[in-house]
């Protein structure tokens, strides 16, 4: 396995990065852009210290670290890494290191709060500060090959935990005691434990790990699934349900490996299954292989989305597709890469066209209430020619 300094980003993978992001302030007219938000640090930086990145609109960029200094300069590759003991001194520092103040500065303002973004407004009054975080997401959605590499790693340690999973299973265990078991052996062979997310109030724990009809239960994650989860203030995924012969057990989870995640989900089973979750399952599996011939560059994300729709109209499975009632989500795969919920969204009226090397997590799923949940879901890559998987363990539905 390799180390975090052997997997960190090289100085010239953060400069076709920083260049990109570079592009984008000058075709929107953005002097410069102060990034904040850990992941996007880490991804223009090399390092997810506490801290400030100034990327001006051309140019060297600066980092400044609150804490820890020392680390972030061993981990960062650009150049200028300095420190910096205040926010209030960002200005001053700019100016001591060449800098001219930015008459317009672009911030994350997708996740920035809003009493940091007060606070940016005192300390650059004579600013007017933008959201930047747009050409951001679209800059990180399409993988470099050093990328690619990283995710493909994470995905082999996907197809690691699912064949973990019938070594484990067995009737009368409860699913959290069966999360926490596969947990460790996730956590044996390198996973980061966090799994970070974009959207505002979302979180995650390695993923989801449900039996039976506790994996329909509903919760507030931008997911199909829910799960009741150990508490109501963490309601959702593995709870205290004793996991029973013949019936579907979803096994959900995100590797995470030096950053970059996989996301992958299996179904499995002690005994026998009905014949209408066969069925469905099949379903699913049909409509994946459907998307993965017509994902290709210069389809709108919204269009593969209505397809999916419509096949599993066709199929029997409106009423139950990706979730039930009228709160059901209206995606059916996301982007992956440092976060796991980024661009693209094969989601409803999206009319980003995919790029070749986006990474595109696709997972189609059927929710029936009082049974279970069947589907697939594994972690792609778009090519010239559609969807290729990176993660490699049989679809099918394994009979442990």
């Amino acid at each position: 396995m390799q180390t975090t300094q052997q997997a960190a980003a090289s100085k010239l993978e953060l400069t076709a990065r920083i260049d990109k992001l570079q592009q984008a302030l000058q075709d929107r007219g953005i002097d410069g852009a102060l990034i904040v938000q850990k992941t996007d640090l880490f991804y223009f930086s090399g390092t997810s210290q506490q801290g400030w990145l100034f990327v001006p609109d051309s140019g060297d960029p600066l980092v400044m670290i609150f804490k820890d200094f020392d680390r972030a300069r061993s981990e960062s590759s650009l150049d200028h890494v300095v420190s910096l003991i205040s926010p209030k001194k960002i200005p001053e520092t700019l100016a001591e290191y060449g800098y001219i103040q930015p008459s317009v500065l672009g911030l994350e303002l997708d996740v920035l709060p809003v009493n940091l973004f007060f606070q940016y407004q005192q300390i650059f009054n004579q600013t007017e500060l933008v959201d930047i975080s747009l050409p951001i997401r679209l800059i990180r959605a399409v993988k470099s090959d050093f990328e690619l590499e990283c995710i493909t790693r994470a995905a082999h340690y996907s197809d690691l935990v699912s064949a973990k999973v019938c070594d484990l299973l067995e009737p009368g265990k409860t699913e959290i005691a069966l999360a926490g078991q596969l947990e460790g052996y996730a956590r044996s062979l390198g996973h980061q434990g966090i799994v970070r997310m974009r959207l505002w109030g979302s979180e995650l724990f390695y993923g989801h790990l449900m039996s039976g009809p506790s994996a329909a239960v509903p919760s507030y994650l931008a997911s199909p699934t829910g799960g009741e989860g150990p508490s109501p203030l963490t309601g959702q995924g593995a709870g205290f349900k004793k996991i029973q012969k013949n019936e579907p057990v979803l096994v959900d989870y995100v590797f995470g490996l030096h950053g970059y995640l996989s996301d992958h989900a299996r179904i499995f089973c002690i005994g026998t299954l009905p014949g209408e979750l066969l069925r469905a399952h099949e379903a699913m599996l049909e409509i994946q292989e459907m998307v993965k011939d017509m994902a290709c560059p210069g389809v709108a994300s919204g269009d593969i989305y209505d397809s999916m729709l419509q096949a599993a109209e066709k199929k029997g499975y409106e009423e139950w597709f990706m979730g039930t009632g009228d709160r059901r989500i209206r995606f059916t795969g996301h982007g992956v890469g440092l976060e796991l919920d980024e661009f693209p969204f094969i989601a409803k009226s999206q009319k980003l066209p995919l790029e070749k090397n986006m990474i595109i997590a696709l997972e189609p799923k059927v929710i029936l209430p009082g049974q279970g949940v069947v589907g697939i879901e594994n972690t792609h890559v778009v090519t010239n020619n559609g969807l290729e998987a990176l993660t490699k363990s049989p679809d099918s539905i394994t009979f442990c």
